[in-house]
């Protein structure tokens, strides 16, 4: 039975079913635009799935038929014409750092594994958001778009570190300066995605697979992450291999470990309980 968690907001819905913590963006009639309250409340949960037993994997997806569309642009130009007082720009900068910290870079530090499905669009931070997991899961219908040269912004929440980072220097400087809009297929073939499906499919297959990993080892999983975000960050080739050793031989006197050697003798498929 799904447990309902708390967001403190109608812009953000979460639950946890089956080990799954499973967050939607729920703004539909902005394409799930980024609200202050969404951004507080995603911190909020992430914040509980990072540390509770009963999260083994988080499952981030948009409502109505979008992932994200990032920045609220709408908003943006609402406040720019309002005469009310506004942060500096030193305060300004401060809070982002904070938020970009606790969503998109908890995402990408968190030591349990983080799957994206997007419905349809994700652009600007949204992308960036899908970008922070670990394994992304497309509708046929979704495009991609980095989106942000169109509104004359430089980039937020990690996205020209996610995409350095996943297709290269190269193509990372043509998504952003271009700003072009990316199919499911494409991004697929750049390396983007790691699986589309029809739509009518996405919600089940998404679903599946962030319940096949909560149900995975995860002190392994945690240590895997640790692994590869240090290599993808730049950590010293030999540096990478004394963690992996260390990891390895910790991964060996879990249960976990020890139930799957058993379960290969016995020829069948291990029960893990993550510890």
């Amino acid at each position: 039975m799904p447990r309902e968690l708390d967001t403190g907001t109608e812009d953000l819905q979460a639950h946890c079913d089956e080990g799954v913590v499973v967050i939607t963006l729920n703004r539909p009639k902005r394409r799930n635009a980024f609200s202050g309250p969404m951004l507080a409340g995603l911190s909020q949960v992430l914040e509980w799935a990072e540390t509770a037993d009963e999260a083994g994997a988080v499952l981030l997806t948009g409502a109505g038929g979008a992932f994200c569309a990032g920045g609220d642009v709408k908003g943006m130009a609402e406040r720019n014409e309002s005469k009310g007082p506004a942060p500096s720009v030193d305060e300004a900068i401060h809070l982002q750092r904070i938020s970009q910290r606790a969503t998109s870079g908890r995402l990408f530090a968190m030591p349990k594994p983080t799957v994206a499905a997007l419905p349809g669009a994700a652009a600007g931070a949204g992308l960036a958001l899908a970008l922070a997991c670990d394994l992304r899961i497309a509708s046929e219908n979704a495009v991609l778009v980095t989106a942000f040269a169109r509104v004359g912004f430089s980039g937020d929440y990690g996205g020209s570190y996610f995409l350095s980072k996943l297709v290269g220097a190269a193509r990372a400087r043509e998504l952003y300066f271009l700003s072009e809009r990316i199919s499911a297929e494409r991004a697929e073939h750049l390396g983007l995605l790691n699986e589309v499906t029809p739509a009518a499919e996405l919600e089940t297959r998404s679903l599946a697979l962030a319940k096949r990993l909560a149900a995975g080892p995860r002190v392994a999983y945690r240590y895997m992450k640790e692994n590869l975000n240090r290599a993808i960050s730049g950590a010293d080739f030999l540096d990478c291999l004394d963690l992996e050793v260390t990891h390895h031989i910790h991964c060996g006197n879990t249960f976990d470990h020890k139930e799957a050697a058993r379960a290969f003798v016995e020829k069948r498929e291990p029960v893990f309980r993550g510890r």
